[in-house]
């Protein structure tokens, strides 16, 4: 059996292959809220034979979306849309997952496919929160700095979306501490430039996220997985380095976090990177390697035989696909077929007849 179909178990749950969805923003929401779109959109991938789904990021509060249409998770109103995609794709053979997310100082802008751009209070934006007042680029909101109450108000935002995605029947949860989001731009010097217990050193600098890691830790089930999605580089000069997120990875690990999603990039607005095929994957490989604690490894992979390299060579232990799944949302299964694997195919039994 190629590894790529191998199942894999982190704490009391089992992945049928080491194929996941990553989180993709769908930009569909009113007021926070799953819609058909989200269930459509999910159920189809677990259809199509991915071993873990992971809802896109998913705003803690409201100030935490990154546009007015993003999900969110900061009422009891958005429990039950939610549960209704986590009961379908469970009951499809994947693990239902949830990323919990704080856009910070890149909230309040508009759709990608209407421009992205910087949304009014007048027209439905809002006032944004982040680790300094540093806007991410010129013409973008300058963020109004947390204090001592808007940080206990954040931590206090996580640990009720944790119970929420719970009840929700969420089996896998990961927090998104990537992409120049607020957690990011907490432990990036690049965009944190405070001078009290959350700044400066390292030490303060990744403060914040290990305060919602262990959080997240006590509150979700002993039994079921806690991810991290990081940026493992900023790609920047006097940026977060690789070395800085091996040494985070060892301090996320001792707080109980099982896997580390690893991305990179995002804090800054032209990064000093050019992407190509499994770019990012030296990154899962080191901090696989040096911290000794599984990775997901993202970023254009797009090959049946390039993903089963990732897995086979000990390069990352799952592999998270997002823009190739969304060209085809049956990927798993004509990896399936390409690799010739082994086992109990994942072609739902009502598709049989064309495979």
């Amino acid at each position: 059996m190629p590894h790529l179909f191998e199942p894999i178990a982190f704490r009391g749950v089992s992945l049928r292959n080491r194929i996941g969805v990553s989180p993709m923003c769908q930009y569909s929401c009113e007021n926070g809220l799953a819609t058909d779109w989200h269930l459509v959109h999910l159920g189809s991938r677990a259809v199509g034979g991915a071993a873990l789904v992971i809802v896109e990021a998913t705003a803690v509060e409201a100030i935490g979306r990154i546009s007015p249409h993003d999900m969110g998770i900061w009422t009891d109103a958005h429990t039950e849309p939610l549960a209704r995609v986590a009961r379908f794709v469970k009951a499809h053979g994947a693990v239902p997952g949830i990323q919990l997310a704080h856009a910070g100082r890149k909230a309040s802008r508009g759709r990608p496919w209407e421009g992205g751009h910087h949304v009014p209070n007048e027209t439905g934006g809002w006032p944004i929160a982040g680790a300094s007042a540093i806007p991410f680029d010129e013409g973008w909101r300058t963020p109004e700095p947390l204090d001592d109450h808007g940080l206990a108000r954040i931590r206090e935002a996580f640990v009720a979306a944790i119970r929420r995605a719970r009840d929700a029947g969420f089996e896998w949860l990961e927090i998104h501490a990537a992409h120049g989001y607020l957690l990011h731009s907490f432990y990036s010097p690049l965009s944190n430039h405070r001078s009290d217990q959350y700044g400066g050193s390292f030490e303060n600098r990744t403060r914040l996220l290990l305060e919602v890691a262990k959080l997240a830790r006590s509150e979700w089930p002993d039994d079921k997985p806690i991810s991290v999605r990081i940026s493992s580089t900023d790609w920047e000069p006097g940026g977060w380095t690789l070395d800085d997120s091996v040494a985070l990875a060892g301090l996320l690990k001792a707080s109980g976090i099982d896997l580390i999603d690893c991305s990179s990039a995002g804090n800054t607005p032209k990064p000093n990177v050019v992407p190509g095929a499994s770019y990012q994957v030296p990154f899962a490989e080191a901090i696989r390697n040096r911290a000794d604690i599984p990775t997901a490894a993202v970023g254009m992979i797009t090959e049946a035989m390039q993903a089963d390299d990732i897995i086979r060579n000990g390069r990352a232990d799952l592999v998270l696909l997002a823009r190739e799944l969304l060209r085809d949302p049956y990927w798993p299964l004509r990896a399936f077929k390409t690799l010739h694997a082994k086992g109990d195919s994942p072609v739902p039994p009502q598709y049989l007849r064309a495979w």
